[in-house]
C-alpha cells in the first residue's frame, strides 16, 4: 500500500485521531486528571472508552508508549464488558483505529495496515443496521467522548447519543449517559430542570437502578420541590449504597456532597467526606471532596462567625489538593486563594497566589478565568472597584465564549448603570466597542 493511500484509508477511519479533538495542552491535562480519577473498576461499561480516550490524551501530551498500553488495555476491558462469547466485535473499531493511526505515528506502517484491515474486517462482519450511518457502537463512544470536551461539541454528543439508542435501544448505559448529558446542559441555564428531562430521569433511575451517580442527580434536581425530611433520609440512604461501592468520580459522591451541604447540612457532608477518606487515604478525589466539604463551611460562614482553625485546616487541605493535581491545577488555586482571602493573616498569601497565576504562560480561556475571578477578589477582599473593572475588562475582551466571559460584562454593566465616574464612563466605552465572542 501507498503512503498515500495508507493516509487516505486512516483519514476515513472513526477513531479519536480523526474526531477533531485539538484540546490545549492546559485542557489535556485537566481531562488526563479527570479521567484518573474515574478509576478502573471492574464492571465500569465505560470502562474501554475510558482506557482508549486516555491513551489518546496521552499520545497527545507525547508519551506514545503509555498511549499504546492505553490501547491495549481498552480491548481487553471491551472483551469484559460486552459478550463473553465474542472476542471481538463492533465495539473495536474506534479502538483498532486509534492503533492504526498510534503505529502510523510511530512509523510502524506494517502494524498499522494490520490494524486497518481489522477494521475492515469489523466493518463488513457487523454493518450498522441503518444504511448511510456509523455503527451504533461508534456513535454511542464518539457521543461519550464528545461530551469530555468543550460545551459546543455537547450538542453533537447528545445528537450520536440519540442516533445509538435508536438503532439499538437495549443499551441502557446509552441511555443514562444521554440523560445526564441533557441534565448538565439543562441544569445550566437559570430556570432549572423542564419536567420532560426530569421524567427521562426518572426513567432511566428505573432501568439503570444500580447507578448510583445518575440516583444522586436525580435527587439533586429534585431537592427544591420534596420536604426536607424526606430529602435527608434518601440523602443518607444513597451515602450507605455509596460507601459499599469502589472509590471513582463516577460514584456520585460529590453530586451527593452537594445535596448535603444545601439541603442537609455542611457539617454532615464533612463528616461523610472524612469518612471515605478514612478509608481510603491515598485516594486524591476523596482529598477534594472533602476539601470542598470545608471550603463550603467558611463560605456559609455558619454560626455566625469563622472560626480561624477551621480556616487554616480548609488552606491545609487545599494546599495537598493543589500538590495532588499539579498538572491541572488553576482552578484549585484560585480556591486555595479565596479562602485565605477569607482570613486578614493570610491575605497578602492570597495576592501572592492571584499574582503568580496572573503573570503564568495560561491558554486565552485560563488566562479569562483567572481575571476573572481576581476582579472579584479584589472587589469583594480588597474593596477597589476600580482595579476590579479593569480586570473584568481584560477577561472580557478576550473573544472566547465561556461563563467567566458573561460573567464579567454582567458585573461591568452593573459598574456603568452605578455611574461610578471615571470608571462608569471607561467602562461604558468598553463595552459599546466590545466584539462578538469566538464560539
Amino acid at each position: 500500500m501507498s503512503q498515500t493511500s495508507l493516509e487516505s484509508k486512516l483519514e476515513a477511519l472513526q477513531c479519536h485521531f480523526t474526531w477533531d479533538l485539538d484540546p490545549s495542552r492546559a485542557r489535556l491535562c485537566r481531562l488526563r486528571d479527570q479521567l484518573e480519577d474515574i478509576g478502573t473498576e471492574e464492571g465500569n461499561s465505560w470502562l474501554g472508552h475510558i482506557y482508549n480516550l486516555r491513551g489518546f490524551v496521552q499520545y497527545k501530551l507525547g508519551f506514545s508508549k503509555d498511549a499504546q498500553s492505553l490501547f491495549n488495555k481498552a480491548a481487553e476491558a471491551f472483551c469484559q464488558t460486552r459478550r463473553a462469547d465474542a472476542d471481538e466485535g463492533p465495539w473495536l473499531v474506534v479502538n483498532y483505529g486509534n492503533l492504526a493511526w498510534l503505529h502510523h505515528h510511530l512509523g510502524e506502517q506494517a502494524e498499522s495496515q494490520a490494524y486497518l484491515s481489522k477494521v475492515d474486517a469489523l466493518m463488513n462482519k457487523y454493518p450498522s443496521p441503518s444504511q448511510d450511518e456509523l455503527h451504533p457502537e461508534i456513535y454511542a463512544e464518539k457521543a461519550w467522548t464528545l461530551m469530555k470536551f468543550s460545551t459546543d461539541k455537547k450538542q453533537l454528543a447528545a445528537d450520536y447519543f440519540q442516533r445509538a439508542i435508536r438503532m439499538q435501544p437495549d443499551m441502557v448505559e446509552w441511555k443514562t449517559s444521554h440523560v445526564l448529558l441533557l441534565a448538565k446542559a439543562a441544569g445550566k441555564t437559570n430556570t432549572g430542570l423542564k419536567g420532560d428531562i426530569l421524567e427521562r430521569m426518572r426513567i432511566a433511575k428505573e432501568e439503570d437502578p444500580e447507578n448510583l451517580y445518575l440516583a444522586v442527580h436525580y435527587l439533586q434536581h429534585n431537592a427544591k420541590t420534596m420536604e426536607k425530611e424526606r430529602v435527608e433520609d434518601e440523602a443518607r440512604e444513597l451515602a450507605q449504597k455509596i460507601r459499599r461501592n469502589p472509590v471513582s468520580s463516577y460514584s456520585g459522591l460529590k453530586a451527593l456532597l452537594w445535596v448535603y451541604i444545601r439541603h442537609v447540612s455542611v457539617d454532615e457532608a464533612i463528616d461523610l467526606a472524612e469518612e471515605a477518606l478514612k478509608h481510603h487515604p491515598d485516594v486524591r478525589y476523596l482529598k477534594r471532596c472533602v476539601a470542598l466539604c470545608y471550603r463550603m463551611k467558611i463560605y456559609s460562614g455558619e454560626d455566625g462567625h469563622r472560626d480561624q482553625s477551621m480556616i487554616d485546616k480548609a488552606i491545609s487541605l487545599h494546599e495537598e489538593v493543589v500538590s495532588l493535581y499539579p498538572r491541572s491545577s488553576i482552578m484549585r488555586k484560585i480556591d486555595l486563594a479565596n479562602i485565605c482571602a477569607k482570613s486578614n493573616l493570610s491575605l497578602d498569601k492570597a495576592e501572592q497566589i492571584y499574582q503568580e497565576l496572573l503573570w503564568s504562560d495560561l491558554d486565552p480561556a485560563d488566562k479569562q478565568l483567572v481575571y476573572n475571578r481576581y476582579a472579584n477578589h479584589v472587589y469583594f477582599a480588597l474593596k477597589d472597584s476600580r482595579r476590579s473593572a479593569q480586570y473584568h475588562m481584560r477577561a472580557a475582551e478576550i473573544p472566547t465564549q465561556s461563563f467567566y466571559r458573561q460573567n464579567s460584562i454582567a458585573i461591568l454593566e452593573k459598574f456603568r448603570d452605578r455611574k461610578w465616574r471615571q470608571v462608569s464612563r471607561e467602562v461604558e466605552e468598553f463595552l459599546e466597542n466590545l466584539p462578538e465572542p469566538q464560539m
